[in-house]
């Protein structure tokens, strides 16, 4: 008994023009209704950011990087928050939140310290470890405002590329010779 191998050929899968053509107009109407809202996202993004930071009528002060600046963009903002860590350094000698005791001896008037009934120091929260808090809340909304402008811009450039490849894609579709 002989066997016989039998070949099953499968016809070669083919694109008709209007699938080529179609694929490529989906194509550049999805790159340029995303970069078009891309940008309109970028751009209303930094005029948030723009808005939001004129209501709150900061100004640099003289010893900032920025000296007597509106804060306004994202150069005026990193300026403000770097002026707010140095002055908070400053006043507390050169010491972090987490480098500073959570309590400390209470004095007087004179500067002698308070003693209980029992004759030990009376303790009170340390407010200058507490202004830190003031401190690093001011610095990272000025902080968040500097990313907002970095995504927008972000954002902005991702669709513009997007809008370019979409014209690129209408531009292929009709100068492409379909078979």
């Amino acid at each position: 008994m002989a066997a016989t191998v039998t070949e099953r050929v499968t016809p070669t899968e083919q694109t008709s023009p209007i699938k080529k053509s179609g694929l490529l107009l989906a194509a550049a109407i999805v790159a340029l209704v995303v970069g078009f809202g891309s940008v309109a996202g970028g751009t209303f993004g930094i005029w948030y950011t723009w808005d939001q930071a004129v209501k709150q009528g900061v100004t640099t002060p003289a010893d900032a990087v920025i000296p007597e600046a509106d804060v306004r963009g994202p150069l005026t903002m990193w300026a403000q928050a770097d002026i707010i860590t140095k002055h908070q350094l400053e006043r507390t000698g050169g010491l972090y939140y987490s480098q500073m005791p959570r309590e400390v001896p209470a004095v007087d008037e004179a500067g002698q310290p308070i003693l209980d009934e029992n004759g030990e120091q009376v303790m009170v929260p340390n407010e200058a470890r507490a202004s830190w808090i003031d401190a690093t809340a001011l610095t990272t909304a000025l902080s968040l405002g500097i990313i907002s402008y970095a995504l927008s811009a972000m954002a902005i450039a991702v669709g513009a590329a997007l809008i370019l490849t979409g014209f690129v894609f209408l531009r292929i579709r009709n100068k492409a010779v379909l078979v």
